[in-house]
C-alpha cells in the first residue's frame, strides 16, 4: 500500500499533499494551423453565413497564389452565391502572422489587397471569424444593411 505524500507545516503537523494541478486543455488557436483552419474556422464561418441564410458554395484552406500580387501563401478561399470571392491570405501557416484579404464582385478579378487584424497582437478563432463577417458585411454581401 502507498503513502499520501505529506507536507509538514512550520508547526511541524503534517498535512496531506495538494495534488497537482491538472493541465489546462490546450486553446484551439494553439492548434497547428492547418487542423485549426480545418476544423475550427471554415466550419465556425459557415455557421456564421448559414446564420445570414447563405451557404457558401466554396470555403476552404488552400496553399496558392495570392491574389494581385503573386507569390505562395496559405489562404482561405470562399466563394458566395453569385459568384463573390474572398481570399484571407496569411503570410505563414500561423493565425498570428500578418494577413491580407481580397475580395472581387462577380465577374470580376480582385484588384486589391487589404491589410486583414494588423493591431490585434493575438488571434482568436472567435475574433478571426467575427472580422471576416464583419468585412464580407461591409461589402453588403451578407444582405442589406
Amino acid at each position: 500500500m502507498s503513502e499520501i505524500p505529506v507536507e509538514k507545516e512550520p508547526s511541524g503537523q503534517e498535512t496531506p499533499a495538494k495534488p497537482a494541478a491538472k493541465a489546462k486543455p490546450p486553446k484551439p488557436e494553439d492548434k497547428p494551423f492547418p487542423e485549426f483552419i480545418d476544423s475550427l474556422f471554415v466550419p465556425a464561418v459557415a455557421k456564421q453565413l448559414a446564420d445570414h441564410n447563405i451557404t457558401a458554395e466554396r470555403l476552404e484552406r488552400v496553399d496558392g497564389q495570392r491574389p494581385v500580387v503573386g507569390g505562395d501563401c496559405p489562404m482561405v478561399i470562399g466563394e458566395l452565391p453569385g459568384g463573390r470571392r474572398f481570399w484571407l491570405c496569411f503570410s505563414k501557416a500561423d493565425i498570428n502572422s500578418t494577413k491580407v484579404i481580397a475580395l472581387a464582385d462577380p465577374g470580376s478579378d480582385p484588384t486589391l489587397l487589404e491589410s486583414f487584424l494588423i493591431d490585434e497582437k493575438r488571434m482568436s478563432l472567435p475574433l478571426l471569424v467575427s472580422r471576416l463577417l464583419q468585412r464580407l458585411n461591409g461589402q453588403k454581401w451578407l444582405g442589406g444593411n
